[in-house]
């Protein structure tokens, strides 16, 4: 195991964000007597560890760490992770053991750790009544009549495959920042919908006519071909047209601009009503972009997986300010930054994180730039 990977691994446990294999897989890693050598090392030389029967006071260890994270006095400066890292692992080690730790601990670090805010999926059913999703768990969703429409199973809500030839009932999921969640409509198509995003849809599209949909957000649409169907998205002040394709729309209302970045198909882009003076028309790997207000859409070629990699849990940032990057950091993380710093959220940078804690990503930003910031539980104030 690299040390890259060891440290996203503590990283993660110390948050209580790891899974059992990763607790497993660094549990593994610290039975080797060398990796044990490096954190032993620094246990003897900072705490009053007896040599000679190699024993120590747990009390003492634990008191001493805490009174060191202390100090930290919830400010961080560059390079401060490196070091609390050390002393937790250097906790873990000592102790010889994770849940003692977990158990132990966890009070103590708590207060230099980001503490999200949790909200839940709201599901805004036709007739009126809404209801939030356990993505743990599994339910059915029933009509007003009480039939079955669709099923839940954990982060996934299926529908039914139907058509109706009355009218039509919509329902909206509501995704609110920090999570993910994915719906296949009626007709089978597969939306992913990114952290923040508002999403509505019919339970059912009629038969013979356009299936439409409404976004405010992102999304991933994988949609089922169906030459009598046409798939619509309406994103805002741009529509998405298509048979059946795959696509991002990337609408949320604090951007500036509306981008549709295709995979795979052809899809036709317009702004109001369809003409055939006023369409463009994407090919895969070409992504539409139409700024707010006007009323051209500009094309380019893009790499496609910069845009569609958060449907795998990754953040990819190509030639980001630092002020782009903390918007979309605080809907990944639903926590909150509070920027004083006017030069850093001019800064570009470009890096990729996968499925990584939040203190790991800060620890890149803190390497890159020298950032002064304190946290309040889900606040994170940049100096």
């Amino acid at each position: 195991m690299t040390v890259k990977k060891s440290e996203r691994l503590i990283v993660k446990f110390i948050t209580n964000q790891a899974s059992q294999e990763e607790i497993e897989q660094l549990t593994e890693w610290l039975k080797e007597e060398e990796n044990q050598l490096v954190f032993k090392d620094f246990v003897k030389t900072n705490y009053a560890i007896d040599t000679a029967l190699n024993t120590f006071d747990s009390t003492e260890v634990r008191k001493q760490l805490s009174e060191r994270i202390m100090k930290e006095n919830n400010v961080f400066y560059k390079r401060r992770f490196s070091s609390y890292y050390k002393y937790a692992a250097i906790l873990v080690v000592a102790l010889g053991g994770f849940y003692f730790y977990k158990n132990s601990a966890a009070e103590e670090v708590k207060q230099n750790v980001i503490i999200p805010r949790v909200d839940e999926i709201v599901l805004q059913l036709g007739n009126g009544s809404s209801e939030t999703i356990d993505v743990s768990g599994e339910k059915m969703v029933t009509d007003k009549n009480g039939n079955i429409i669709a099923k839940q199973d954990k982060n996934k809500l299926v529908y039914t495959k139907a058509f109706t030839e009355g009218e039509l009932v919509y329902s909206t999921l509501k995704i609110p920042y920090g999570k993910k969640f994915d719906v296949q409509l009626s007709d089978g198509t597969l939306v992913h919908l990114n952290s923040g995003t508002s999403f509505k849809y019919p339970v059912q599209f009629v038969k013979n006519k356009s299936r439409e949909v409404f976004l405010r957000g992102e999304a991933y649409f994988e949609v089922s071909k169906d030459k009598n169907h046409p798939f619509r998205v309406n994103a805002q002040e741009v529509n998405v047209e298509v048979l059946g394709t795959k696509f991002n729309v990337d609408s949320y209302t604090t951007n500036s601009t509306t981008d549709i970045v295709l995979v795979e198909g052809k899809v036709s882009l317009y702004k109001n009503q369809k003409t055939s003076q006023n369409q463009v028309y994407l090919t895969p790997g070409f992504k539409g972009s139409s700024l707010k207000g006007q009323s051209d859409i500009k094309i380019e070629q893009v790499n496609t997986d910069y845009y569609t990699d958060w449907v795998k849990g990754s953040l990819v940032f190509k030639n980001a300010s630092f002020d782009e990057i903390i918007k979309k950091l605080e809907r990944q993380y639903n926590v909150t930054f509070i920027n004083r710093n006017k030069t850093l959220g001019r800064e570009i940078f470009n890096a990729r994180f996968d499925n990584e804690p939040i203190e790991v990503v800060l620890k890149y930003f803190s390497d890159s730039y020298a950032i002064d910031y304190t946290i309040d539980r889900d606040k994170i104030t940049i100096k």
